[in-house]
């Protein structure tokens, strides 16, 4: 399948350079752009990613979705027509970006996930699958989306992502994005992916007491934060529901 337009991937990386070389020899073809957004590395990955080829950018302020942001803001120089992000420990199938893409055209969607489907115990903790699995099932309640996972890997339409308005700088990123994907009645899909045990080293956020309660705790509150913005939305929503589930007992009663 020819794929429209050019397409730009932004992989936040804080001290990966283990990984880093493995990661960007696993880039498809069909990515014409990759920038790497260091985030307070000490580690030399800057370094790394620039001599195999990859455009970085330096961001000293930490947090997954601060990187983000400035991987954005360079693209806005020059706006690709899709940007995929996807992480830079190798535990993404980062190869399986031409699917995402793929997909992203053939179903006409703004937005495209990949849904991890871990290769073993060790490639998703269970930590990350009772946080996934809470996530998922909230904005269900609240927005009535279908999600099944908050992976990082995924691909947006420019146009959709500039949208959103995206905000968060830290852990809440992939969440932030899905919930507001829904409040702007974006087109989405995800695609069951394998992922891998991360490459080298330690998660900095599932692997430790720390990292998880942080994450956690900022999920939730993006959650809470969303919902509360949204309110008068999901108060509708509910009373919908709960018509149309007096209505269908009413009918059940009367047969």
């Amino acid at each position: 399948m020819n794929i429209t337009g050019r397409t730009s991937l932004i992989i936040p990386v804080h001290n990966e350079a283990e990984s880093l070389p493995t990661v960007l020899r696993r880039i498809p073809d069909c990515i014409d752009e990759i920038i790497v957004v260091d985030n307070g590395s000490s580690d030399g990955s800057g370094d790394i990613a620039r001599n195999l080829g990859a455009r970085v950018v330096r961001e000293e302020r930490l947090g997954y979705g601060q990187a983000c942001l400035a991987g954005l803001a360079i693209l806005r120089e020059n706006p690709p027509q899709q940007v995929a992000f996807a992480d830079g420990d190798g535990s993404d199938n980062h190869r399986q970006l031409q699917l995402l893409i793929e997909t992203l055209e053939r179903e006409q969607a703004d937005l495209v996930l990949a849904q991890r489907v871990p290769k073993n115990r060790e490639a998703l903790s269970i930590q990350q699958r009772f946080g996934n699995g809470l996530a998922t099932f909230l904005i269900s309640l609240l927005w009535g989306g279908s999600y099944q996972d908050l992976g990082p890997m995924r691909v947006i339409r420019w146009q959709a992502l500039e949208q959103l308005g995206m905000r968060d700088r830290s852990f809440g990123w992939t969440i932030e994005m899905q919930i507001r994907a829904l409040q702007h009645n974006l087109r989405f899909c995800e695609v069951p992916l394998l992922y891998l045990p991360r490459l080298a080293g330690r998660s900095k956020i599932s692997r430790t007491l720390k990292g998880v309660l942080n994450a956690g705790g900022k999920i939730l509150w993006i959650i809470a934060r969303e919902a509360w913005a949204d309110r008068a939305q999901i108060l509708r929503r509910v009373r919908r529901r709960a018509l149309l589930r007096i209505k269908a007992l009413t009918g059940a009663l009367n047969t």
